[in-house]
C-alpha cells in the first residue's frame, strides 16, 4: 500500500460526489449493542477515556471487525499500545495503524483488506467513528473518529459506532500540535482499551494481550 493513499483519501473523498445509501440511519437512532472503550495518553500526560458505542445491527461485520482488534488477538496484535497517527483539528483523528504506526499498515481479522459492509449510516453528527480505506472495500483497522459534520464522506466510509463519553478527550487529541503532515507531535497512545461488558458493572474489563517483542507495536 503505498504510504499516502490511505493518509490523503479521506481528504480526497471531499471532492468526489458522495453515493447514496439505502435505508438510511441516523447515528443517533442507531441501536447501541455495546459498548467499547480507549484509555488515552499524550506524551507523558494521561489525558482520559473515550467510550465507544458500536452499531452492531446496522454493520455487524465491521464491528466485529473492530471488537477483535480492540480486545487483542492471540498473536498479542491489536490498538493497546497502538496511536493515532494522524489529527487534523476541525475534521477528525485517526488511528489504528498498530503495524505500521504512520498510516500505511493495519489488517482485517477475516482478511487484510475487507468488503464495504454498508453505508446506511451517515456523517451527519460529530464524534461519529468510521472506517478508514484507501478506496472501495479496503478497510482493515484503521478508522477515525470526527470532530465536526463529515457529510462528504458519506458513500466512502463505513460508519460503524459513535463517542458516548470522553468528547473531552477527543477534542484534546484534536487540538494536539502536529507536524505538516498531520502527525501529532507528541504520541497520542492508546494505553489501555477492551470491552465494556456490562454498564452497571463499573470499571470495563480489559482482555489481556499475549506479550510481543514489540515489532508490531505502533511507533511515531
Amino acid at each position: 500500500m503505498s504510504p499516502s493513499v490511505l493518509n490523503l483519501f479521506i481528504a480526497l473523498a471531499a471532492f468526489i460526489a458522495p453515493s447514496s445509501a439505502v435505508g438510511e440511519v441516523h447515528p443517533e437512532k442507531a441501536k447501541i449493542t455495546e459498548k467499547h472503550f480507549m484509555d488515552i495518553w499524550i506524551g507523558d500526560e494521561e489525558v482520559g477515556r473515550i467510550t465507544l458505542g458500536m452499531f452492531g445491527e446496522e454493520v455487524p461485520k465491521t464491528v466485529e471487525n473492530f471488537r477483535h482488534w480492540i480486545q487483542g488477538s492471540p498473536e498479542g496484535e491489536g490498538y493497546q499500545g497502538s496511536a493515532f497517527h494522524r489529527v487534523i483539528d476541525g475534521f477528525m483523528i485517526q488511528g489504528g495503524d498498530f503495524t505500521n504506526g504512520d498510516g500505511t499498515g493495519g489488517k482485517g481479522k477475516y482478511k487484510r483488506n475487507f468488503e464495504d459492509e454498508n453505508f446506511k449510516i451517515h456523517h451527519e453528527i460529530k464524534h461519529v467513528l468510521s472506517m478508514a480505506n484507501a478506496g472501495p472495500n479496503t478497510n482493515g483497522s484503521q478508522f477515525f473518529i470526527t470532530v465536526e459534520k463529515t457529510p462528504h464522506l458519506d458513500g466512502r466510509h463505513v460508519v460503524f459506532g459513535r463517542v458516548l463519553d470522553g468528547f473531552d478527550v477527543v477534542t484534546k487529541i484534536s487540538k494536539t500540535k502536529t507536524d505538516f503532515r498531520d502527525r501529532p507531535q507528541s504520541k497520542v497512545l492508546v494505553y489501555k482499551c477492551g470491552v465494556v461488558e456490562d454498564e452497571g458493572a463499573g470499571e470495563p474489563e480489559v482482555i489481556d494481550k499475549v506479550e510481543t517483542d514489540g515489532t508490531d507495536r505502533a511507533e511515531l
